[in-house]
């Protein structure tokens, strides 16, 4: 619940406008329901992920609650955004 009274916008993500991909490096930003029981696995798959890749990134997992996610337009819980693009944008709302 660290970030939750900040927008995404306000959130400082390495590619937001364009920096960071030249320098290399990668964040992702997890967003999770209060009740979410994905945390351990969605850890687990990035984590597999990145050393599949060798890469390295600055990972932060963020607890929020459901009237914060639907003011943010998060489609769901996890939403995973990687430097600032979220990894499966869905057209719809809702976040559970």
């Amino acid at each position: 619940m660290e970030n939750q009274q900040k927008s995404i916008e306000e959130i400082p993500l390495v590619d937001r406008k364009g920096a960071g991909m030249a320098e290399g490096k990668i964040r992702i930003d997890c967003y999770l329901s209060l009740e979410c029981a994905s945390e351990e696995a969605l850890r687990d798959n990035i984590n597999l992920a990145l050393a599949a890749e060798k890469l390295s990134a600055d990972v932060a997992f963020h607890r929020i609650e459901g009237d914060r996610a639907i003011a943010l337009g998060l489609s769901g819980s996890p939403s995973v955004f990687i430097n600032g693009k979220e990894l499966q944008p869905q057209g719809t709302g809702g976040f559970s």
